[in-house]
């Protein structure tokens, strides 16, 4: 029998003339370079966690996205004081090792007003930010086109944000907002559906939105929502049932960094009505902010206006722990356990501390997750449940760039 020998290793005689030229021909289309990149400009505004973990994302996957023939050309990046642009925003952007030393001086808390130290570009400050910021999208929008990203955490965008729509950009946001503003405004920025996304304002990167669309675009009517959408509230709720008082659930909360600098920014429930309202209004309901009943786990007399931070978690939050303890008793003899949680059905939208059944989704939530249960008519007796990190720098800054590539059909 003749033994197999690999093409490698067998002899061969010299190829023919048109084998050659064939050859040749295969070596030249090989080693010409990919001429289908497609490259989206991209302006980001908010330097915070959410945007330096963008800019980290974007050039971390630089080679990824080159083998998907994608590239992000960051021609823009802006704070709440200062914009820094491409020399040429048509044709240049802002390299690697700038956006690097973007996140490093805004880490330290820093300005962007000096960042033409590290790199060629220009600067604008205040006064006049906001009419630049439109002259950039006015420029690109028509042209190149431009990835409008929001991830700031200001109402001061929603103005411009509905400018820039219209003039043929396309809006990612992490900021909610936008999406919260009154319905004039919130009409004017869901114009125009497909230039918009905004996945990482409910359940950072959790795919919320994608899922809820899916489900209605079927038609398959939503009838019922209900989400422990907070991670900060999420943990504390699950931590008292072990029987921790509720200022010392709060305080170990604030130590491993689950709530902001001010608990109370956390535990007002103002941060999961914004993204209760993003969903009712998703769902149809056109309702506003104000329409929505939110449970405070503090009262008034110790809002931020009557309390120091340091008074609220020293004295304030122990004043608390009875009642909230009677509750998490009184649930616990129902077979139940308390979950913060926001409700939609039908018109009513609410926002508060729910007794739920133990072996449920949310009954078993444990720790920081958020967790979401959809209820439709595919989706009645067993519902769709959304379940996993729903807060954190890097998973909303994954999820804002997930949604940037998500629109790259949108450019030429």
């Amino acid at each position: 029998m003749t033994p197999l020998i690999s093409s490698a290793a067998q002899p061969r005689e010299n190829p023919k003339p048109e084998e050659q030229k064939l050859e040749e021909s295969t070596v030249s289309l090989k080693s010409k370079p990919n001429l289908t990149m497609k490259s989206i400009p991209l302006l980001l505004m908010g330097c915070g966690g959410v945007g330096r973990k963008l800019l980290e994302h974007i050039v971390s996957c630089r080679s990824l996205h080159a083998k998907q023939g994608l590239h992000l050309r960051v021609v823009g990046v802006c704070d709440s004081k200062s914009l820094v642009v491409a020399p040429d925003m048509l044709t240049m952007e802002l390299n690697d090792n700038f956006l690097s030393e973007v996140c490093r001086v805004k880490l330290d808390g820093s300005s962007l007003s000096t960042a033409d130290q590290f790199g060629e570009c220009r600067v604008f400050t205040k006064p006049g930010l906001t009419e630049k910021l439109i002259g950039v999208a006015s420029l690109l929008g028509k042209s190149t086109g431009l990835a409008f990203v929001d991830c700031s955490a200001s109402s001061d965008t929603i103005g411009m944000l509905t400018q820039v729509v219209n003039l043929g950009c396309c809006i990612v946001l992490a900021n909610k907002k936008p999406l919260t503003a009154t319905m004039d405004d919130y009409d004017k920025l869901v114009a125009h559906p497909r230039c918009l996304r905004h996945e990482s304002t409910v359940g950072a990167g959790l795919p919320v939105i994608a899922s809820l669309n899916r489900i209605l675009s079927s038609g398959d009517p939503v009838h019922r929502i209900i989400g422990s959408l907070s991670g900060t509230l999420g943990y504390v709720m699950s931590e008292l049932e072990d029987g921790k008082p509720l200022s010392q659930v709060v305080n170990a909360a604030k130590s491993l960094g689950y709530t902001e600098p001010d608990p109370r920014d956390d535990l007002s429930g103002m941060d999961v009505a914004r993204k209760a309202l993003i969903l009712a209004r998703l769902l149809g309901n056109r309702i506003n902010l104000d329409d929505i009943k939110i449970e405070s786990l503090y009262p008034e007399d110790m809002g931020p206006n009557v309390k120091s931070v340091e008074d609220f978690l020293s004295s304030g939050l122990v004043s608390l722990d009875n009642d909230i303890q009677e509750r998490v008793n009184k649930a616990s003899l129902n077979g139940n356990v308390l979950r913060y949680v926001c409700v939609i059905e039908g018109s009513r939208c609410e926002v508060g501390i729910q007794e739920l059944p133990k072996n449920s989704p949310l009954g078993r939530l444990r720790g920081s997750d958020n967790v979401l249960e959809i209820y439709s008519r595919c989706y009645n007796e067993r519902p769709l449940v959304i379940q996993g990190a729903g807060a954190g720098n890097d998973t909303t800054a994954a999820g804002v760039l997930a949604d940037i590539l998500d629109i790259q059909d949108l450019f030429p």
